[in-house]
């Protein structure tokens, strides 16, 4: 039987192929997800306030969004549901609100979380995103549809960006 000697010194080379197919993988993962976070958010101007609050929600909590682009269309996931252009039809806004309002969690009018009854209301706010340049009236309207029958989501929080804060010298 012959016996071969190793020798501490030989340098044993790493084939380094899978790991770089794993981090590119990673990475276009990665891509794909940061995407689809931002998938309710249209690209809008806001505009500016003085005295905003920052906006963290939880992303693991339901969060419904509108968007009011500065033609007045309005868009929720990158879908529009009214359009300027055609008659005064609000009817897909006012379906959209509505299976909002289901989806969301309920309170009576004292405010305690209570389960879906007659004297129960959404307890979540609608977050509404309009364009600086969008009439206020198609903001209006939004808030409006929100107070039919079968969706009154009566708390909204309204979009804005931060003011530019100058330097400290």
């Amino acid at each position: 039987m012959k016996l071969q000697k190793t020798d501490d010194e030989q340098e044993m080379e790493m084939n380094m192929t899978p790991m770089i197919d794993v981090t590119f993988l990673l990475i276009i993962f990665l891509m794909v997800i940061t995407d689809l976070t931002q998938q309710d958010l249209e690209d809008l101007q806001l505009p500016v306030a003085q005295n905003a609050q920052p906006d963290k929600p939880d992303p693991e909590d339901f969060r419904p969004v509108v968007n009011i682009k500065q033609d007045g269309s309005i868009w929720v996931k990158r879908k529009k549901i009214y359009d300027p252009e055609s008659p005064d039809n609000y009817e897909e806004v006012r379906k959209y609100l509505s299976n909002v309002a289901q989806r969301m969690d309920h309170e009576t009018f004292a405010g305690d979380p209570a389960p879906r009854g007659a004297n129960t209301i959404p307890g979540e706010a609608l977050l509404i995103r309009a364009d600086e340049f969008s009439a206020f009236k198609e903001t209006q309207k939004v808030m409006e549809q929100c107070g039919y029958k079968g969706i009154q989501i009566w708390k909204l929080q309204l979009a804005a960006s931060e003011s530019e804060k100058e330097p400290e010298n």
